[in-house]
């Protein structure tokens, strides 16, 4: 999770502390919104709420997050909807969970130019299972629907590990988007297989499949480096061909990669082994749980 709280002060000072990077910063000044690299997303937003006609008094601001920056697991763009979605509570404004996911794209992709594309975003505003079909002018989420048995005994199954090393994802998706435009065949060809492997993967899990969205998730992690070889190093890839050899049946490193996170389905006879594994090799397993629910406010 990514969190947000915000307090009404009786001056006109802002203040903003983040806990994870253990940084105050006061916006008292006419040019204290310039972006410097010091909470540059809190400052485009309010500034996007400003530049809307929205007047902000004096508040106190608080934002901590469950994951590291560079993580690959969307925290940078679930702040993004996080605070949207703050804002929006506090200002009354009737929008709805599309308007915030986009909302928060255009902010993070468009007016701070981090490199990237719109699944982090819709994946925070939303929550739970989806398929999400990107169209050139439009986004449309569809609601899973899967017997609450099959999430549990995926989740069961699913193994998280911190790989121990974070990176700047734009740089990752960036060479990605070369590659699409210097028509390298590898990257064309890949990324017209993984959106034919969605539908499959989507069937799978609704009928309970797991095994064969296992075996999917390998296939994908192996497209996911012949599209990107940057997506992985030798460590990652160690970590990976170790955990197969220990019982995985599949997973692949999550997000842009280059660090952050694998996902791996074990079945849990092997689990134990596996982890021990890993956590010998340096990765971290760590706990985590789905979340049906996406953005959620609430004043007290």
């Amino acid at each position: 999770f990514a969190y947000g709280s915000f307090f009404e002060r009786k001056d006109n000072l802002k203040k903003i502390l983040s806990f994870d990077y253990k940084l105050l910063i006061e916006l008292n000044k006419k040019d204290s919104l310039s972006l410097n690299g010091e909470m540059d997303l809190v400052k485009s937003i309010i500034k996007n709420f400003e530049s809307s006609g929205r007047k902000f008094r004096g508040f106190d601001m608080y934002l901590h997050s469950d994951a590291p920056p560079g993580s690959g697991l969307g925290s940078s763009s679930t702040m993004a909807v996080a605070l949207v979605g703050l804002l929006r509570n506090y200002f009354s404004i009737p929008i709805t969970e599309y308007e915030v996911a986009e909302l928060a794209y255009k902010i993070e992709r468009k007016d701070l130019k981090i490199v990237g594309g719109k699944q982090d975003q819709y994946a925070a505003s939303f929550g739970g299972f989806n398929l999400i079909e990107f169209y050139k002018d439009k986004v449309i989420v569809n609601p899973l629907r899967i017997p609450r048995q099959i999430i549990n005994e995926l989740e069961y199954n699913l193994i998280l590990c911190y790989t121990g090393k974070t990176r700047l994802s734009s740089n990752i998706v960036q060479k990605q988007i070369d590659y699409y435009k210097d028509n390298r065949t590898d990257t064309v060809q890949v990324m017209e297989d993984m959106k034919k492997m969605t539908i499959e993967m989507k069937n799978a899990l609704l009928v309970g499949k797991l095994e064969d969205f296992a075996e999917m998730l390998h296939i994908s992690g192996i497209q996911k480096r012949r599209m990107n070889p940057f997506a992985t190093d030798n460590y990652i890839d160690e970590l990976y061909e170790e955990a197969r050899l220990s019982g995985v049946i599949g997973g692949k490193v999550l997000g842009a990669g280059g660090g952050g996170y694998l996902l791996l389905y074990c079945p849990i006879q092997k689990r134990t082994k596996v982890t021990e594994k890993l956590e010998k090799l340096g990765g971290s397993v760590m706990s985590f749980c789905f979340e049906s629910h996406g953005l959620q406010t609430w004043n007290f």
